[in-house]
């Protein structure tokens, strides 16, 4: 091999790895939620998410061929200083990827966002566009894998690509949030060692996933409490098999609800 072909190759091997390290490198390096969500909306890290997100945006779906697909990673949505904070699974193909906002678009979030509506923490029932007026009241929603999967399936590397926005993103929450939903089975697992590496003690043996959960992590330095509740996620699968039920719903983010209000409390006492 000529020498200019090593340095090529060499080179080329240089950029993969600034690629598949982007989120590790720049992440922790977001001094602000605006620094956060313009660095993430440029990662490129893992290629079948990056592939896949594209690929859908230009295909598309005969309902939306008018569309003009966001096809980027999707940044959480909501307050920063939220009591509440719901984190779900990915975007969908073509809900959250081509709208550019989370559970917007898509059935799941039909159901989440009316749910959050009779609560009384989202200003409207339903969400269909980034610019459709919507906005959350004491919570906030992210996903631990930001670009959209295909068959809605990431995998554990992907997850783990992920994994330096949603740490950077709780450590950018101010105060930071007193109760987390994980909305899923994958959510439960991708939640718990990020707030692990952040100091929080969990019980012991750890908690494992089911619906209605609720575990007490404790800060042992401050002897802050965040309450860590699970809930089936609101796929269409899990609706149409009445895996999960509206009500179902309405009881977990209800119990999340009050209790991060009563934690807030006796936090400002």
């Amino acid at each position: 091999m000529r020498r200019h072909d090593c340095t090529e190759t060499r080179a080329a091997s240089l950029a993969d790895t600034s690629v598949r390290d982007y989120p590790r490198t720049w992440a922790p390096q977001a001094n602000t939620t605006a620094d956060l969500e313009s660095m993430l909306v440029r990662c490129r890290a893992c290629p079948r998410l990056v592939a896949w997100r594209e690929q859908v945006g230009i295909v598309k779906r005969a309902a939306y061929r008018d569309w003009d697909y966001w096809a980027k990673p999707v940044p959480g949505f909501g307050p920063y200083d939220a009591p509440v904070l719901i984190i779900g699974l990915a975007p969908a193909a073509h809900g959250g990827n081509r709208t550019g906002r989370i559970f917007t678009g898509d059935p799941s979030g039909d159901l989440l966002y009316a749910t959050l509506h009779e609560l009384g923490a989202a200003s409207q029932p339903t969400a269909t566009r980034r610019d459709d007026g919507l906005t959350l009241r004491g919570v906030r929603i992210t996903v631990p894998v930001h670009c959209a999967p295909p068959d809605n399936r990431p995998t554990p590397s992907e997850r783990d690509n992920c994994r330096s926005w949603l740490t950077r993103e709780l450590q950018l929450l101010r105060p930071g949030p007193s109760a987390v939903v994980a909305l899923g089975r994958f959510a439960w697992a991708a939640t718990i060692p990020v707030l692990v590496d952040m100091g929080w003690l969990l019980p012991t043996p750890r908690p494992v996933f089911g619906h209605g959960r609720h575990v007490l992590l404790v800060d042992p330095v401050t002897d802050r409490r965040v309450h860590l509740f699970g809930c089936y996620h609101p796929s269409q699968r899990n609706v149409s098999t009445r895996t999960l039920t509206p009500a179902m719903l309405r009881e977990v983010l209800h119990r999340a609800i009050t209790v991060a209000h009563h934690t807030g409390e006796s936090h400002d006492r």
